[in-house]
């Protein structure tokens, strides 16, 4: 599969999990990644490990737009945007306070965006780049306690196929990567807040161990964020992509799930829930 070659690639969310082991894996094929995270204390981190990083918060325009300039002024160009950035939140969403879901989708939607947005001038110009935008397996089989990121996940997906139409003019290609598991703290940065249904006055708390559980089934026997990132940097950064790049545990599998009869899926996530049992 013929590669491209010494692309300065900004990827945003890279303290830690799926967005550090793509900026490693960049780095290890000659590439110029540009890390970035939404903490000074992470910038600084990754500073330390040899990264040219930036701080970037993708829920400020101010912020994405200075680091859009700054890259492009450090670099010169910026050939691939990896939209990486993001996070979960667990429970059921009847419960779930607005303000949370609304955070959620401006991180996780519009974030994306906005760095899209911000470097699609630089691209047109250019009649050149790509956009990687970083799904989930869940926007294709959305599972209970996890509706909001399931459907924000869903609307990358969406996006960037709408995105692809409307760039390939340009010379713009657009990549929708869908994982399954992959070792991240992505778990361990929502998990506290799933504790607000162990209060009895949730009509849930019955099944609180049941929310934990999926709280944390991404890290069941996960993929390596290293593996995944090799895995998927030889697909995205081909000279002619596939639109849809699936890996991680399980990345194959539930999408075949969601192909299942609608009663007959949702029997089987009422029993794997717990929700059956609240009838």
């Amino acid at each position: 599969m013929a590669q491209l070659k010494d692309q300065v690639v900004l990827v945003t969310g890279c303290s830690s999990g799926i967005g550090l082991g793509l900026i490693r894996e960049l780095k290890r094929r000659g590439h110029r990644p540009i890390a970035t995270a939404r903490r000074q204390v992470s910038v600084e981190e990754l500073d330390e490990q040899g990264f040219d990083a930036l701080e970037l918060d993708v829920g400020s325009a101010e912020s994405v737009s200075r680091a859009v300039a700054q890259a492009i002024e450090r670099f010169g160009r910026i050939d691939v945007v990896i939209n990486n950035a993001g996070f979960n939140l667990f429970g059921p969403v009847m419960e779930v306070p607005l303000t949370e879901l609304e955070r959620l989708f401006d991180t996780n939607v519009l974030g994306l965006l906005r760095v899209s947005q911000a470097v699609f001038p630089h691209m047109a110009e250019r009649r050149s780049g790509r956009i990687v935008n970083i799904g989930s397996v869940v926007g294709v089989l959305p599972t209970p306690f996890a509706a909001g990121y399931s459907a924000t996940k869903s609307a990358v997906h969406t996006l960037s196929d709408v995105m692809r139409q409307e760039l390939a003019p340009l010379g713009i290609d657009v990549v929708v990567v869908q994982p399954g598991g992959v070792r991240s703290s992505i778990a361990d940065n929502a998990a506290a807040s799933v504790e607000r249904f162990a209060d009895p006055s949730s009509r849930y708390h019955a099944l609180l161990e049941k929310i934990r559980r999926r709280a944390y089934a991404s890290q069941a026997a996960p993929m390596e964020a290293d593996a995944f990132a090799r895995k998927v940097l030889e697909a995205a950064l081909a000279r002619r992509p596939p639109r849809r790049v699936r890996e991680g545990r399980g990345a194959l599998a539930l999408p075949a799930l969601a192909k299942l009869p609608a009663p007959l899926l949702d029997r089987i996530m009422g029993l794997q829930s717990g929700l059956s049992r609240l009838r």
